[in-house]
């Protein structure tokens, strides 16, 4: 196998002020989930400024470049749609402009996860540079929504594009170790009803609101007692949104909501985390409705591809040629054995691997920790590194592991 790690080491390293004006110019567009057109836009124009074979936007409105025209489909994947900024008070810089030095790029999206972005369009970059095609076709996507609905864009491009890849690395930040899985999570709605009344005489009426107090109670206790996977750690649960309706602030609460962000480990299911859920005696008590949100959202193109809120829990085996072939790359690039361990967050892998069954592997420039914070950064010395794995990968799987 022709691949010298120096040597792409050395070109990843060269392209590092690209790569950095590249991100500053992602981060400078504001992509909040289904405005994403504008970046996806700019990230087709570095596609084609660097060589990609095909570049092509969706009905969805996911960017997919092609690099090779092989028999082993592998894909690499970024979400390019970001969060909003929160508190501006509590940014030191313009979080659409930022701050750059010699060692870090600041601003929305820096880690989560347009940096990933920036490093694969480089890889490809790469590629073509060092003549590192082999008998495969790279597929980079740029996809939508992820923040608003994890793995819905891979739903529609495996189920309406029938796009099956071999494998797909997961560019989201892993602080470039090697990722192979997190625990998957779904977004559960309870509601209580009652009877409004003046708030003059309450007794006339059935408060909504008091009905949901000791379900409230009886959640927190629950989260204390779920399951706990050796590999995932423990599923967990929070109440995180409550909501009433009542004819007045003078009258009786007549309905309350709450959401839970559910987050399920090796071993558990939607059917049975609802089910918990069901069974708490508060809940039988004030005869609550327990239930699955869905999402149904248009994507910026106007497409509607409407799903579940439930987003299941992945992991590879360590042993499976993806991820072997990974901890191989970065062997050879870096010298030193890799970190192989899984995320706290959830990916675009809930739908790729939880729900389709194609593998999945992570590594990405960037730490989960920097994930929706203030002052969000990365580091460039860090897309330089995930430029050159992302080079080296498929032609390294291709040779050493494919069947």
């Amino acid at each position: 196998m022709n691949l010298d790690f120096e040597e792409v080491l050395k070109k990843a390293e060269e392209y590092k002020h690209q790569m950095s004006q590249f991100l500053r110019d992602m981060i400078a567009i504001p992509s909040e989930s289904c405005d994403e057109k504008r970046v996806v836009l700019r990230i087709k124009e570095e596609m084609e400024k660097v060589g990609f074979d095909k570049v092509e936007i969706d009905n969805m409105g996911n960017i997919l470049g092609y690099i090779g025209h092989g028999k082993h489909i592998i894909a690499m994947d970024a979400h390019i749609d970001t969060v909003g900024v929160g508190d501006i008070k509590l940014w030191d810089y313009d979080p659409y402009e930022g701050m750059e030095d010699s060692e870090i790029i600041l601003g929305r999206g820096a880690s989560d996860q347009e940096g990933g972005m920036a490093s694969m369009v480089y890889a490809g970059k790469i590629i073509k540079d060092l003549n590192l095609e082999d008998d495969y076709t790279l597929i980079v996507t740029g996809t939508v929504q992820e923040e608003d609905c994890d793995g819905l864009c891979w739903q529609y491009i495996i189920n309406e594009s029938k796009i099956k890849p071999e494998f797909v690395v997961i560019t989201e930040p892993t602080s470039l170790n090697i990722y192979r899985g997190h625990r998957g999570r779904m977004e559960i709605k309870v509601t209580t009803n009652g009877v409004s009344c003046h708030g003059s005489a309450p007794e006339r009426g059935e408060n909504a609101i008091y009905k949901m107090a000791p379900i409230i109670n009886e959640l927190k206790a629950l989260h204390e007692n779920l399951h706990y996977d050796d590999f995932l750690g423990k599923g967990s649960l929070t109440v995180s949104e409550i909501f009433f309706s009542s004819p007045s602030r003078c009258a009786v609460a007549d309905e309350c909501s709450i959401s839970i962000d559910r987050r399920l480990t090796d071993g558990e299911t939607w059917e049975y985390a609802l089910q918990q859920i069901r069974n708490l005696p508060s809940v039988k008590a004030a005869n609550a409705k327990v239930a699955m949100y869905n999402y149904d959202r248009p994507s910026y193109t106007g497409l509607v591809y409407p799903t579940e809120s439930y987003f299941p829990t992945w992991v590879l085996e360590e042993k499976h040629p993806a991820c072997q072939a990974m901890v191989e790359s970065y062997k050879g690039l870096f010298e030193e054995k890799p970190l192989v361990d899984k995320w706290t967050f959830s990916t675009n892998g809930v739908s790729i691997m939880g729900r389709c069954a194609i593998p999945c592997i992570g590594f990405g420039p960037g730490h989960e920790d920097q994930a929706h914070a203030p002052n969000e950064k990365t580091w460039k010395d860090e897309l330089v590194k995930a430029a050159a794995m992302y080079a080296v990968l498929p032609k390294l799987y291709v040779n050493n592991y494919a069947k």
